[in-house]
């Protein structure tokens, strides 16, 4: 298993910034045994998964928090984990620090360039926990025409809460809300409102991208998770929904990563 940590500099984010970046390239592979699946076929471009930590984490989060590497290695796919602040991958215009830009462009270029990963949308995914659950349905949907897969564990989509000014985090203030999401009376029918890129991509005939979701049934995320799975069924998404015992914790997301990788080995089938 091979591990790189990537430092570069982002012309969206007109600064350098930090990716982890895992490859299963050295992985050894022993011949099948009786009742075992033959190992992959590693001689081909990996697919490639840019996933994403959550609010005040960082680039390493996924590295030391689950067992991201084993399974890169048991589903032969690149895992690529950007460092995106706080900044629920959006695009900064203030500051000039456009972290969509870079998920859904530099990142998809550069790692194209430098690692042996397939170039096709299918094998392209998208996915991320808690604030980087909420950037990737909102750039999965924002960019379908990149990502064919999303995958969502207990999703911060708190869009709603913020546009009605009913989200009230400690850990958060007020302001940052309104400087990361624009005005609370505009987010609603805008580009940061996962609701309204769902509509969007029905109405247009847009490419669906294959999405999972999943959200521990103590978090404390469970209302708003569920209620997307609402507005998916509504507006007729197809999806697959998840929910299982757990709180806002790392148990729970190492869980359902792999649950996540297997829903996706399925779909390549």
């Amino acid at each position: 298993m091979a591990v790189f940590t990537i430092s570069f500099f982002s012309k969206t984010l007109t600064r350098h910034t930090q990716m982890v970046a895992i490859i299963p390239v050295d992985a050894m592979d022993f011949p099948a045994m009786p009742g075992m699946p033959p190992p992959p076929d590693r001689s081909k471009p990996f697919r490639s998964l840019y996933l994403l930590h959550g609010y005040s984490g960082s680039e390493v989060d996924w590295l030391y928090g689950s067992r991201i590497q084993q399974l890169s290695m048991m589903h032969n796919i690149a895992v690529f984990c950007p460092a995106g602040e706080n900044s629920f991958y959006l695009d900064d215009k203030i500051r000039g620090a456009h972290y969509s830009k870079l998920l859904c462009e530099e990142l998809i270029e550069l790692t194209r360039k430098v690692f042996p990963i397939s170039h096709r949308r299918e094998d392209t995914i998208i996915g991320g926990l808690s604030m980087g659950g909420y950037g990737a349905i909102r750039n999965g949907l924002y960019r379908s025409d990149v990502f064919g897969s999303v995958i969502a564990l207990s999703s911060a989509l708190i869009t709603d809460n913020v546009s009605k000014g009913v989200e009230n985090n400690p850990m958060i203030p007020a302001d940052y809300f309104r400087h990361t999401f624009g005005p609370p009376e505009k987010i609603k029918g805008s580009d940061v409102d996962p609701e309204y890129l769902a509509k969007r991509i029905v109405e247009e005939n847009l490419p669906r991208p294959n999405i999972f979701m999943a959200c521990g049934t103590e978090d404390f995320l469970i209302r708003e998770n569920r209620a997307f799975h609402k507005v998916l069924e509504d507006v007729g998404i197809e999806h697959t929904y998840l929910e299982g015992p757990g709180t806002h914790e790392w148990a729970f997301w190492d869980t359902y990563i792999e649950k996540a990788l297997q829903w996706y080995d399925n779909l390549s089938k």
